[in-house]
């Protein structure tokens, strides 16, 4: 009898382990320190293209002792000037008033070097998209004919760069893609699929110099000169390949 209570005894005991919830495995995280294998290279792409548009900021800038003249012969500078710029070509929708601003100083008395009144600055500035490049000087000069007597920021771009903008990208990656073969060619290893890319649109603008013709086109028989030039579209990526 003691016999076959010992042994109902084990087989309980038995049962409860069974029936007891097992523990999870570890569970193992590489460190921080612990390394990645792979292959990180730059690739570089450029397009090189004629521009198609130019912007320039076209402004009149008045002077006088009564603000209210001041700002009057102002508006009818400008007025002359954007009648000007209309009559070259220049669409309505692609001339906009940029800035406008009235600046007050004193005035002095040369013979005492007291104070003699107040002098006023208007300032009246608007940005410009020109098409036709290939009369851009002309355009100028006439802005200039007409009364603008501050001209700056020509600047030339492509108004549609969405094109060029990605041939620009696939060279750069074609670029990285060569690259990483030819240091996985002289590191002895085999790559693997591409892991990471970062792309960037590193394209900007053209600003040429640019002069009056004989000290002044509007002056002269000589137009203003004018060089578009080209403008490049360009673009990085930075590509990590797997090595397998």
């Amino acid at each position: 009898m003691i016999k076959k209570n010992v042994l109902l005894v084990l087989l309980a005991a038995m049962l409860l382990a069974a029936c007891a919830p097992t523990s999870p495995a570890p569970i193992v995280v590489p460190g921080a320190g612990a390394a990645t294998t792979g292959v990180t290279v730059g690739g570089h792409g450029e397009v090189r293209l004629e521009p198609n548009v130019a912007y320039i900021t076209i402004g009149v800038r008045s002077f006088g002792s009564n603000v209210s003249e001041v700002v009057a012969a102002n508006a009818n500078q400008v007025s002359a000037v954007m009648a000007a710029l209309a009559d070259a070509g220049v669409a309505q929708a692609d001339m906009q008033t940029s800035n406008f601003n009235v600046y007050a100083s004193d005035s002095y008395d040369p013979s005492t070097g007291l104070p003699s009144g107040t002098n006023y600055t208007v300032e009246n500035t608007v940005n410009v998209t020109a098409r036709d490049l290939a009369n851009l000087g002309q355009l100028l000069d006439s802005a200039v004919s007409a009364g603008a007597n501050s001209i700056w920021g020509v600047s030339f771009d492509v108004d549609d760069k969405s094109a060029p903008q990605a041939e620009a990208r696939d060279l750069a990656i074609a670029d990285a893609i060569a690259e990483a073969q030819a240091v996985a060619a002289a590191a002895g290893v085999t790559l693997g699929e591409i892991v990471s890319i970062t792309y960037a649109d590193t394209s900007g603008m053209y600003y040429p110099l640019y002069g009056m013709g004989g000290g002044g086109g509007a002056l002269t028989d000589q137009a203003t000169s004018i060089v578009p030039g080209r403008i490049t579209v360009s673009a990085d990526v930075t590509v990590t390949f797997a090595i397998r």
